[in-house]
């Protein structure tokens, strides 16, 4: 198990992880985790439930007993569902993602998360990405990488994911809301976000995706 390899991936939102750790993973070969959709996860139940953010016992027992599974599909991607119910489509809004960043900062909830995320340390590899993934969940990871990016252009590539959508948004609310996460995440007493003191930081602002591709795949080759 611990001769597994891992390169986590961890960063604010909005800089780029899921994107690239998805073709990372498929060049490698490796498993994903998407630790972040287990906190929006999380955070729909507690809305299905009516348990409220800041209700820490209610939260942390709902956390210990969730009922999620990942289902690949069959072109490519992956289904979230919870308690039987498709909920991939719920857990990308941006609602959704504030709500995650508060019920993230949830002591029992971390602490009941955190080995369901170690569970998904599979044979051949695993790149795992989120916020605390190098400094808490696998501090033993073999490479790790912090990505980053200015708040206005992590906004920017929102705003037009969601454009995209057909969704109405402005630009100046996306960046008053990263802003706002980001301190959330920064500032939480429970495992804050930061770059761990051996990860390689990468600021994607003005690159592609490629080339962030070819930059952390050669950090893995540096490594292995």
């Amino acid at each position: 198990m611990h001769n597994i390899p891992v390169l986590t991936i961890d960063g604010p939102a909005g800089s780029g992880k899921g994107t690239i750790v998805e073709h990372v993973a498929k060049e490698l070969g490796w498993h994903i985790l998407d630790s972040g959709a287990l906190y929006r996860i999380v955070a729909v139940a507690a809305e299905k439930k009516n348990i409220a953010f800041d209700d820490d016992d209610r939260l942390a027992a709902l956390a210990e007993k969730l009922d999620a599974v990942f289902l690949p599909c069959k072109g490519g991607g992956v289904e979230v569902h919870l308690e039987g119910d498709d909920v991939s489509e719920a857990i990308r809004t941006e609602d959704c993602g504030c709500a995650a960043s508060k019920v993230a900062a949830n002591k029992g909830v971390r602490k009941a998360l955190l080995e369901r995320q170690r569970n998904y340390l599979l044979s051949p590899g695993l790149v795992a990405d989120g916020r605390d993934m190098g400094t808490v969940v696998f501090p033993n990871a073999f490479a790790k990488i912090f990505l980053t990016a200015s708040a206005e252009e992590r906004a920017k590539r929102r705003f037009k994911q969601l454009n995209e959508k057909g969704l109405n948004v402005t630009l100046a609310a996306l960046i008053l809301d990263i802003q706002e996460r980001d301190l959330r995440d920064m500032n939480r007493a429970e495992a804050p976000l930061k770059a761990a003191d051996d990860a390689i930081t990468i600021d994607t602002s003005d690159l592609s995706i490629d080339e962030v591709i070819t930059k952390v795949l050669a950090v893995v080759r540096e490594k292995k």
